[in-house]
């Protein structure tokens, strides 16, 4: 594996993120029934993100390109292909394999794996301590702004949100959350529980069950078992990806759930 620069939490905290912004939204219906309509936006001017699987996915924009949690294909991930893609920063939410696998990442880019405040090109990423016990060890929440949206990656999150995470994660426009349940990650109750906690516009579920995993080495939940604790108006498929997000695809009022279909 080649060298990578891995990057220590700074001494001086550069301070929590800051939602910011007035940003035109599209409405969201949320009678029985309804839908809820994204309007993709343009790759110059929002954000776009390429679900690779787990809770790997890759952002792009203002000329960046952030990867989160790549993985070793292996239990819940087996049937999945490696995400060999090339990225200026990489985002780890602890060193296991299916979320902190960099010897599947090209090149040699900036990797952040402990909690801090930093400043990356321009760009300020904060990583939160989020506890997951002794068999776990610490999970690594990251919070961040790009392409006018302000985003949370909870990681593998399994405790539930506390004032520390409250204060640093709270009310961000996209909040990527672990929903499938097992040893190390939110079950389906635990992840509606921070939803509410943290009031995000957005939702997009992450590490749930899919027809990829090897029986015998997968304790996830599916994906239906969260969805089925929300109204069927607040969730809809992703039509694409990469999908293109902008300020019109969030929603003006409530939140709402975005997911994609494997």
């Amino acid at each position: 594996m080649k060298r990578r620069q891995l990057l220590q939490a700074s001494a001086s905290l550069l301070g929590s993120l800051a939602a910011g912004g007035q940003w035109a939204r599209a409405q969201t219906d949320p009678s029985p029934g309804g839908s809820l309509e994204f309007t993709p936006g343009s790759s110059a001017q929002g954000l776009q993100l390429t679900w690779l699987h787990h809770s790997c996915v890759l952002f792009e924009g203002e000329g960046k390109r952030f990867l989160v949690n790549p993985f070793r294909p292996a239990g819940c991930t087996a049937g999945y292909p490696p995400p060999r893609v090339a990225a200026d920063l990489v985002l780890l939410s602890s060193r296991l394999l299916d979320e902190g696998a960099l010897d599947v990442v090209p090149g040699n880019p900036k990797v952040l794996f402990q909690p801090g405040d930093y400043l990356i090109d321009g760009i300020r990423v904060q990583g939160v301590r989020m506890p997951r016990g002794p068999r776990f060890g610490l999970n690594v929440g990251w919070r961040w702004r790009m392409g006018g949206i302000d985003i949370v990656h909870l990681g593998g999150a399994l405790q539930p949100i506390g004032r520390e995470q409250s204060i640093l994660l709270s009310r961000p426009d996209l909040l990527l959350v672990p929903v499938g349940g097992g040893p190390k990650n939110y079950d389906p109750k635990a992840a509606k529980a921070a939803i509410e906690a943290l009031q995000p516009k957005l939702v997009i579920p992450t590490m749930y069950r899919t027809a990829a995993a090897e029986e015998s080495q997968c304790e996830l939940l599916p994906l239906e078992a969260f969805l089925r604790l929300f109204p069927p108006a607040v969730a809809q498929p992703a039509l694409s990806n990469p999908l293109l997000l902008s300020a019109q695809a969030l929603p003006r009022q409530g939140m709402a759930i975005l997911y994609f279909e494997q």
